[in-house]
């Protein structure tokens, strides 16, 4: 993906805020745990186990700000493209069979969202960039597919 900041979704931000905010009491906890165990003299396994959660706290802090980032980015970034397939977009797209499905473009694959489309798929990386009208080709998991960008912005009715 490029260096410029992108768009996500209100979904995504919302999943994003979720998951900052479980991280934020994850890290207090740990931290508490570090904050008891300085007035604690213990043997090497106690040593090690205060190591474990200075990792871990050091993993916190690190998502933490990945977080942060990508969600100050994003508001640089604007809201998703409504013109151009971009991160964050709502497609429709309608396939060889002759189906349409309406999908997410999004950063990170979460949970097992069947509506959501990774920038880094092979579809989602065909998509990136096309119009309403345009046809891509991707690889898929059973060969070479196209499909054609029905509609762009809120979700369209299947039937379409």
């Amino acid at each position: 993906m490029s260096s410029e900041p992108a768009p996500i979704s209100s979904a995504a931000r919302d999943a994003l805020e979720r998951e900052l905010a479980d991280l934020h009491r994850e890290r207090g906890a740990v931290a508490a745990t570090l904050k008891d165990s300085d007035m604690q003299v213990g043997d090497e396994a106690d040593a090690a186990d205060e190591l474990q959660r200075a990792d871990d706290l050091t993993r916190l802090d690190d998502r933490i700000s990945e977080i942060t980032t990508r969600l100050e980015q994003a508001d640089v970034a604007g809201p998703p493209p409504t013109d151009v397939v971009g991160v964050g977009s709502t497609v429709a797209v309608r396939f060889a069979d002759g189906t349409v499905e309406t999908f997410q473009i999004g950063e990170t694959a979460t949970d097992a969202d069947p509506t959501l489309v990774t920038a880094d798929s092979p579809l989602g990386r065909a998509l990136l960039g096309h119009h309403v009208g345009d046809t891509v080709s991707y690889d898929a998991p059973d060969g070479p597919a196209s499909a054609v960008v029905v509609s762009l912005g809120e979700p369209r009715d299947s039937r379409d």
